[in-house]
């Protein structure tokens, strides 16, 4: 990623005081108010007790005296003692190599001979064992023909890849040495917001650079695997693999996005937990790769409308919408359907999609699950056991059909629905699962999305079975409201209303 810097955006400094202004930090210095800078961090001035001792009026004359306040914490002893455990990490690639990613800082200045290697993009890490294990992020290693570790001393190692996980953004090298400082690992659970936390890295190439900041948030979701530490830490490009410390100098996460309409930081910056971390790199370290559980669905957030049809907004469980089961996973196997809701997982609450991609992924491949799902309003337990995940083949079974998008119509009668009854063949594709075909639409149901060969599955929280159960349900609501109905469409399945046109 390579930074541009507009300097007509940059606002000029005001060096201009007024006379007044001087005059009254004048008047406070020779009253004597000194503030005093903690020498370590955390350090701050304690208010006097009221009890001990009264507070006492100012003489006439006299300034009224200073409230004492928390001041700034020094973090320079902290830095000293832990830098020498951070690195800077230069990656190389082949010119016949894949095309250049944004990784890439600069492009070589002249045309280079093919198989030449040149430089490909830099970033930072930390050292986790004396060993000479050294964790950072997988965006920095990936698509790297060669990797160099350089320690603060200024010597230089070439790295080995042991492994590298793309959903966590994690990585693990080594470079062949002992007798390396190492960070001590802390505990991202004991982060509290408002709690200073420092990074160092090399943003820009800048190598042992140190900035400061809070914590912002926990649990950020950006809608990856990873729940994120928010910070206002500057983290830019180059910061990325370095450690994220808490003012005990523990390692609490990794440096690895920012927010930022410019490509550099503009205030918001995300960090991996460090426990998260370590759990993958354990994984890394002991077999070069990381395992996760695969159930076989394709989860999303439980709509809005879909929750207050079913009771759920006002449970503690949010849930996840099953848009989609994958044909032979376990899912499949325990019957679970496109339309079910999961609300746990061996009695763990599920707070949304994320969660339970993370609380499946979390575990090892042949672990035995039971969920409990709502379905149309009905608590189900299905119990199964887990396979293991393979990226490529989940990403090739779970593509997604476009989900079904409101648009305009003209009026016509109530709904605007007319169903057909499945055929054999239609029942088989949808593995035993029951409903009506959508044989044509206008009005509210062609301004709802639905099209013909959608198969609406249910009424609400009634289960449709076939054209005569459908009706007779439809005939008992209000014909004034919209109606509520979960559908599929191929393997994906949609809840959504259809409005009345009038």
């Amino acid at each position: 990623m390579q930074a541009v810097i507009d300097r007509g955006r940059l606002a000029p400094v005001n060096v201009l005081r007024r006379r007044s202004t001087v005059r009254s930090c004048a008047a406070a210095l020779g009253a004597g108010a000194v503030l005093l800078l903690a020498q370590a961090a955390g350090a701050q001035i304690q208010a006097p007790n009221p009890a001990q001792n009264p507070p006492q009026s100012p003489a006439p004359g006299q300034a009224q005296p200073l409230t004492p306040v928390q001041v700034l914490p020094d973090f320079a002893d902290l830095v000293e003692r832990v830098s020498p455990a951070v690195v800077n990490i230069r990656t190389t690639e082949r010119t016949s190599d894949a095309p250049r990613g944004p990784f890439r800082r600069r492009a070589p200045a002249v045309p280079q001979q093919p198989g030449e290697e040149v430089p490909r993009g830099e970033g930072s890490g930390f050292i986790l064992s004396a060993d000479g294990y050294v964790m950072t992020n997988a965006h920095v290693v990936e698509g790297a023909t060669e990797v160099y570790v350089t320690l603060t001393d200024k010597r230089e190692f070439k790295a080995k890849i042991i492994g590298a996980d793309e959903r966590t953004d994690v990585a693990l090298v080594k470079i062949d040495t002992t007798g390396l400082p190492s960070l001590k690992i802390g505990d991202a659970g004991r982060l509290r917001v408002g709690e200073w936390v420092l990074a160092i890295g090399s943003p820009f190439g800048l190598e042992s650079t140190v900035t400061a900041g809070i914590v912002s948030a926990k649990q950020r979701e950006t809608g990856s695997d990873v729940p994120f530490i928010q910070t206002d830490v500057a983290v830019n490009p180059g910061n990325s693999g370095g450690p994220l410390l808490n003012t005990r100098g523990e390692a609490v996460g990794i440096n690895s996005q920012i927010l930022s309409p410019v490509g550099s930081f503009v205030g918001i910056s995300f960090a991996i937990p460090i426990d998260e971390a370590m759990r993958v790199a354990d994984q890394l370290k002991a077999t070069g790769r990381v395992v996760r559980g695969y159930l076989g669905i394709q989860p999303i957030d439980v709509p809005r409308e879909l929750a207050e049809e079913y009771g759920l907004a006002k449970g503690k469980a949010k849930g996840a919408f099953v848009r989609q089961v994958v044909s032979g996973t376990p899912a499949d196997k325990a019957g679970i359907q496109p339309g079910d809701v999961v609300i746990s997982v061996n009695g763990k609450l599920v707070d949304g999609a994320v969660d339970l991609r993370r609380t499946l992924g979390a575990l090892k491949p042949g672990t035995a699950i039971t969920l409990q799902c709502n379905r149309r309003g009905k608590l189900l337990d299905f119990k199964t056991s887990l396979a293991e995940l393979n990226p490529q083949v989940a990403a090739a079974a779970e593509r997604p059909e476009a989900p079904i998008e409101p648009r305009t119509a003209g009026a016509a009668k109530v709904w605007g629905l007319s169903v057909a009854n499945l055929t054999d063949a239609e029942r088989q594709a949808l593995r035993g699962a029951n409903g009506v075909r959508v044989s044509a639409v206008t009005g509210g149901a062609e301004a709802a999305g639905l099209r013909a060969g959608d198969v609406i599955v249910a009424v609400g929280t009634a289960d449709v079975t076939d054209v005569k159960q459908f009706e007779a349900v439809v005939s008992r609501l209000d014909k004034t409201k919209s109606l509520p109905v979960t559908v599929l469409r191929g393997d994906w399945a949609q809840f959504l209303r259809i409005p009345v046109l009038k």
